[in-house]
């Protein structure tokens, strides 16, 4: 017999397994451990069943997500993967790094009132896409084909969404990944403690699977231009998801110091070229005893965590706002604490200390106070003079965010960019330029992957409708 509202009310939320931080700490071996069965069941009859639906609407990807709890609890995992792979390309690592506390969590009717505690959708997306790799033959149905090429720029989670979307219409897809390995960020960007390899290796030979092509170390922009992808390649679209990959620095003195990293050649090192493992691979990177991170963001908390992994004795990050304010995920943040990370809050470099080998001794910081709100509708930090003091160290990571990479842009004039350098687009996802549609980072800036997911499946219908439409073929 079902239970009754009152009774799954009374069903506490269930603790997401996790392997002991001090051995955690120390290797790249995933932190979670995933529900088994019995969990999973257990949080899925949490679910009230709304009509309303709320959670699928807060999902970007828009995932039926009462009826693939109810799947979950039922034991039924087949129609749960099905109906969960229907809306969702990578099920298995939107599980692991969607941010749904700020999503579908948010809007769940069980995180109401002070100790409301929301159904963890994300950990039981993450175990039914588990059971299914493991479990389930995931060919999907292909519609007819149409003979039409479409090009998707960039591997990671925009490009890929679109190109399995693209897939399943009929279309002959080929992404062009500038790397010599497919994948994106969530290859270079996110640690394997957080999303191991094989879950993305999965996921992209999914798509491999449905017929979408993979061509590597090419750099649109250099190799070939979009003008040449439209004209003598003979493609019929474009999808532009090559993300926002340019460092930002602070400007400040010292940052051209020797072990000075941006994040994003610090993690590339590590995750791509697996330099934690070296010299097993050839890649090497430095291993500081004492590491400041700067920054309060997810990649922030990467760089700081693969610091402590990496062998620092004391892995150090200084941001300048409070805890609060920290736009990390909260699960990302927990862990760090657990695992000896040291946070200094309320304080900002002002100049990187260099020692007469020119390499770092330290980090001259100065404490901060919060003022009123800024554009963003945080607190503004405030510099409070004559609090400077110095942390040693030697090595820094600067993880303030990325900005648009230009080689794609530069070699496009005539694609309209707004003032930041990003890609104007309208809200179909088509560009300026006809035939040429974008999404994901290079369009928002820095976000989050389930955003350029439901970017990527917004514009592969836009896509899907102008190539038809163009070309006299059925809807």
């Amino acid at each position: 017999m079902p239970l009754t509202p009152k009774e799954r009310m009374a069903i506490p939320r269930q603790q997401m397994p996790e392997r002991a931080a001090d051995v955690r700490n120390r290797d790249f071996n995933e932190v979670n451990v995933g529900f088994q069965e019995s969990l999973a069941q257990l949080e899925a009859t949490r679910c009230l069943q709304c009509k309303d639906g709320k959670c699928t609407r807060g999902c970007p990807v828009g995932i039926d997500i009462p009826g693939f709890l109810e799947h979950i609890a039922a034991g039924d995992l087949k129609s749960a993967a099905e109906l969960l792979l229907s809306a969702n390309a990578l099920p298995g690592i939107t599980g692991r790094v969607c941010p749904q506390e700020e999503q579908c969590e948010q809007v769940c009717i069980r995180a109401k009132g002070k100790n409301g505690r929301p159904v963890a959708v994300g950990h039981l997306e993450r175990y039914v896409a588990d059971w299914a790799r493991e479990n389930l033959d995931m060919k999907t149905l292909l519609a007819p084909a149409t003979g039409l090429k479409i090009a998707v720029v960039g591997s990671g989670p925009a490009g890929l969404t679109c190109a399995g979307e693209l897939a399943k219409k009929g279309h002959d897809v080929t992404i062009f990944e500038a790397l010599h390995t497919a994948g994106g960020v969530l290859t270079y960007g996110i640690p394997e403690f957080r999303l191991p390899n094989k879950v993305i290796d999965a996921e992209v030979d999914r798509l491999r699977q449905m017929g979408v092509k993979i061509v590597c170390n090419v750099v649109i922009g250099r190799t070939f231009t979009i003008d040449e992808l439209l004209g003598e390649e003979g493609f019929s679209a474009i999808f532009i998801a090559n993300g926002a990959g340019l460092p930002i620095f602070m400007n400040i003195p010292g940052e051209n110091l020797k072990g000075v990293y941006s994040a994003n050649e610090y993690l590339t090192r590590s995750n791509l070229m697996r330099a934690y493992t070296f010299p097993e691979n050839d890649t090497p990177i430095v291993k500081g005893e004492h590491v400041v991170v700067v920054g309060g963001g997810n990649v922030a908390m990467d760089s700081v965590r693969t610091a402590k992994r990496l062998g620092a004795k004391e892995a150090i990050l200084v941001y300048r706002r409070s805890r609060e304010e920290m736009p990390a995920r909260i699960e990302e943040v927990h862990h760090a604490e657990q695992e000896g990370i040291i946070f200094k809050l309320l304080c900002s470099p002002i100049r990187v200390l260099g020692a007469p080998d020119g390499w770092v001794k330290g980090v001259e910081c100065i404490r901060m106070e919060l003022g009123e709100p800024d554009d963003s509708g945080r607190r503004r930090p405030v510099p409070m003079k004559g609090s400077e003091f110095t942390l040693d160290c030697d090595i820094v990571i600067m993880a303030i965010g990325t900005r648009s990479n230009p080689l794609l842009t530069q070699a496009t004039p005539d694609l309209k960019l707004n003032k930041w350098g990003y890609i104007e687009i309208d809200e179909t996802g088509a560009t300026s330029k006809p035939g040429v549609f974008a999404g994901g980072d290079i369009v928002r800036g820095s976000a989050t992957v389930i955003l350029a997911m439901g970017d990527g499946k917004k514009a592969a219908a836009t896509i899907d409708h102008y190539v038809r439409t163009e070309h006299g073929l059925p809807m």
